[in-house]
């Protein structure tokens, strides 16, 4: 079974070495393509690579142009979209192929990224659990429906593959043409999602709401950089997307559209979700406080 990588990249320095530890650690050889989409002009040192790396240069459009231009290009029977400051433990690629059914959007264990050494920071706990916030208003970004991570019991023994309410970003798989029937291409137009965010929250919901399912992957894991103080003040990133002023516009959208039952297609309402993971952190018990109305959101 062929997988297709879909790499997006903005000037990440990080980039290079993302893509040498899928190359090093993978298990599927020549069943594997890496397609890194640079969302404007690259002017890093050129990327290094076997045959089965592919580069691609967009006019700048956003993270979710990028996306669209791999799940484009992309040949394999799965598809894998990762962020450019990652890495793989060993094998990840096969195991997450082997462990996951047509109709699942699967996503590995998750651990932080120290890009001095190059792996986990030892510290910090793996992250398995998100939730789907309750979209109290947010400065300045305002009614935010988004994932956070659940922080469940470390004591109780979780089976390796279980469903998952809600995912992070920065690494998803799933079935390339199942993918195509529930989600397609990403919506980035500038009255909806936008050009970057809610990736997850686009995906997620379309995937649980039209019949498919979401599992975690204990199985294997990756390694997503631990952003600190050091990156932002060293300008190697920035938080300028999430500060735009048409941000709130974005995310009182997506509140409003989900919540209200507005995406056509679907056979399962909103609701539905809540009550499947139920008791959910921030969510208030009043059913009648789980349709977007701005005044009862507080």
């Amino acid at each position: 079974m062929k997988l297709s990588v879909i790499i997006p990249s903005d000037k990440d320095p990080n980039l290079q070495k993302t893509v040498d530890s899928f190359l090093t650690f993978s298990e599927l050889e020549g069943d594997l393509e890496i397609i890194v989409v640079f969302d404007g002009p690259w002017e890093l040192a050129p990327l290094e690579g076997d045959c089965r790396l592919h580069t691609v240069e967009i006019a700048k459009q956003g993270m979710r142009a990028a996306i669209n231009t791999g799940l484009a290009m992309a040949i394999g029977d799965y598809v894998m979209k990762v962020d450019a400051h990652c890495a793989f433990g060993p094998g990840f690629d096969r195991i997450m192929v082997e462990n996951c059914a047509e109709n699942w959007l699967m996503v590995p264990r998750r651990y932080s990224l120290d890009d001095i050494a190059w792996k986990p920071v030892k510290l910090r706990h793996p992250v398995d659990h998100h939730f789907l916030s309750y979209p109290f208003p947010r400065a300045p970004m305002g009614y935010v429906l988004g994932p956070l991570v659940w922080k469940k019991s470390r004591r109780i023994q979780y089976p390796d593959i279980e469903d998952l309410m809600i995912f992070q970003g920065s690494c998803w798989m799933a079935f390339r043409r199942h993918f195509g029937r529930v989600v397609g291409f990403l919506d980035d137009r500038l009255e909806t999602y936008g050009q970057f965010g809610g990736e997850a929250v686009e995906i997620g919901l379309k995937y649980w709401l039209s019949g498919s399912e979401i599992k975690v992957n204990r199985k294997t894991w990756y390694a997503h950089l631990w952003k600190m103080p050091r990156h932002y003040q060293a300008g190697i990133y920035d938080r300028v997307f999430k500060l735009r002023s048409q941000r709130k516009r974005h995310y009182n959208w997506m509140a409003e559209h989900w919540m209200n039952d507005e995406e056509p297609g679907m056979i399962r309402k909103f609701s539905w979700l809540i009550d499947k993971f139920w008791p959910v952190p921030t969510w208030p018990e009043d059913r009648s406080k789980w349709r977007f109305a701005p005044e009862s959101l507080g």
